[in-house]
């Protein structure tokens, strides 16, 4: 169906199966954005443990060992995390400041977010191992 719904984008100077294998791979790519948060879905028993570890990981942390954390961050990383968390500006406004896409600035903070959570979920372990 996209093929006809977009055949007046065609141009006959280019590849006609070159531009069809492209409307396929966007469409598979398309389907699999869409489907893709069904995949990430966790037990609540898995979702329980996930939330009380990660709460008491941030208890348990004082501002400078957070920071400490922050500063570790790649300069992209720190440097998006800390404009749209602390700073408070939008990716809009972050990607015009820093010359970069406003979806490189929402990966670089969802990456960013990612390798704090990692880091927590480590401290945590390793803070669960000593008490016991």
């Amino acid at each position: 169906m996209k093929v006809f719904s977009k055949i007046d984008q065609y141009n006959p100077e280019t590849s006609f199966q070159g531009w069809l294998r492209r409307i396929m791979i966007n469409t598979a790519i398309d389907h699999y954005r869409k489907e893709e948060k069904h995949y990430q879905q966790v037990s609540i028993e898995r979702a329980e443990y996930t939330f009380t570890t990660s709460a008491s990981a941030v208890e348990d942390l004082s501002h400078a060992e957070l920071m400490t954390m922050v500063q570790a961050l790649s300069p992209a990383y720190r440097t998006v995390f800390n404009m749209y968390v602390i700073d408070g500006y939008t990716h809009r406004e972050i990607g015009e400041i820093l010359q970069i896409s406003e979806g490189t600035s929402k990966s670089n903070l969802l990456k960013a977010r990612e390798v704090l959570k990692e880091r927590l979920q480590k401290l945590n372990v390793t803070a669960y191992a000593k008490s016991v």
